[in-house]
């Protein structure tokens, strides 16, 4: 072999599916994955590398509609053999498809069965299926409470049948929805370090110092999330406790009487609240609210999907009131350009990651690594202490 040693052997081919709700990120993950194999194969050329190097990974594929709403899934290159990773932003609002003439915009509901259409159009001859969804669909109805369905593992379980071996997603609501399939892969993955060095990148007046900034949860359920972050930037953590009112159910939801905090000293302090999502933003802003009266500095907000439901007027007023300064959210789910170009409004951009955790899972290595950040942000902050 003329000296030459074998190393870097693929599980299969790598093929990728990108849902249209996905397009955007599906390409950047695409040309991340290229670069970094061109780069290697530069880099180590007396090693052979088991694999036929692409200028696109991306499978030729999608999703034809018929004028009454129903659907097709289709590919339009062979997948026999090949190692596939399905990408569907099932938040995705902006996706429309014509029914009887009329203009409809995608549901979870629609992309998650659109991720079946492929796996069916596959029909068994890929080598691997992986599905990414970065927003895990039906995420929120993870648990009983009293008589109501249990979208989120029935989904999972349909995913299981229908041949899926990895499944990948990013802050699950309740993490321990993956009992529902002990058999196959299931990955949460977090945002902590990209969110924090955006943070850092761009917040050039930010002190990451406990006698300067707060982390705050908005809720009990975010806990873990404030702690985590408190732990690794040095920080002290606080807690806002919901108060509501269970009598009453309010779009789906008990309403929130009133936030009681619990912690140490806010006045004079930068806050930094972390949460999974923002969905209409009430919490964020009533605890915002709160904080500023408790003599709060800059406040901060940062999340992995923020949908804003019922629009961002509301943000644009407490950002031009001075209430919450910025806004950091990931590219994992749709953002319309309104929020994209708003000043309050920081793009965390995820798709390196996703590229890495392909690239990786492809070549059948531990992604033990992607899944615990904690001492690239200790480096990070070391890095802007020196700096500083």
């Amino acid at each position: 072999m003329n000296g030459k040693k074998i190393s870097k052997i693929p599980y299969g081919q790598l093929g990728i599916i990108v849902h249209e709700s996905c397009r955007d990120l599906g390409n950047k993950v695409d040309k991340y994955i290229v670069e970094r194999r061109k780069k290697g194969l530069q880099e180590n050329k007396d090693v052979y590398q088991l694999e036929e190097l692409q200028d696109s990974y991306i499978i030729k594929s999608g999703i034809i509609r018929f004028a009454n709403g129903e659907a097709k899934g289709v590919l339009r290159e062979s997948i026999r053999g090949k190692d596939i990773y399905i990408l569907a932003d099932v938040g995705n609002y902006s996706v429309t498809y014509k029914m009887f003439g009329i203009e409809t915009h995608m549901s979870p509901d629609d992309h998650f069965q659109d991720i079946k259409r492929f796996i069916s159009a596959i029909a068994g001859k890929a080598r691997r299926i992986s599905v990414i969804m970065p927003m895990l669909y039906a995420g929120r109805q993870d648990k009983r409470n009293t008589r109501e369905s249990l979208d989120c593992a029935m989904a999972l379980q349909e995913l299981e049948q229908l041949g899926v071996e990895n499944i990948f997603t990013f802050d699950a609501h309740e993490t321990r929805v993956q009992n529902a399939i002990p058999l196959i892969g299931f990955e949460s993955l977090h945002c902590t370090y990209e969110i924090i060095k955006t943070m850092i990148e761009t917040e050039k007046d930010l002190v990451v110092d406990k006698s300067r900034l707060l982390v705050i949860s908005p809720d009990t359920g975010a806990m873990d999330r404030a702690i985590y972050y408190a732990g690794v930037m040095g920080l002290d953590v606080g807690l806002f406790y919901k108060r509501r009112d269970y009598k009453k159910v309010v779009k789906g939801k008990n309403p929130i009487i009133q936030h009681e905090y619990m912690g140490s000293e806010v006045a004079g302090k930068d806050v930094l609240i972390v949460d999974d999502i923002i969905s209409s933003g009430e919490s964020v802003f009533d605890i915002a609210r709160e904080l500023k009266k408790k003599d709060a500095r800059n406040i901060y907000v940062a999340v992995t999907f923020a949908l804003f439901t019922e629009g961002i007027e509301k943000m644009n007023q407490y950002y031009e009131e001075g209430i919450i300064k910025r806004l950091f959210s990931t590219n994992l789910t749709y953002i319309p350009e309104q929020i994209k170009k708003a000043e309050w409004f920081r793009e965390v951009d995820m798709s390196y990651l996703l590229s890495l955790l392909i690239d990786t899972l492809n070549y059948d290595e531990s992604v033990s690594p992607l899944l615990d950040a904690t001492q690239k942000i200790k480096k990070l902050l070391e890095s802007k202490k020196r700096e500083d």
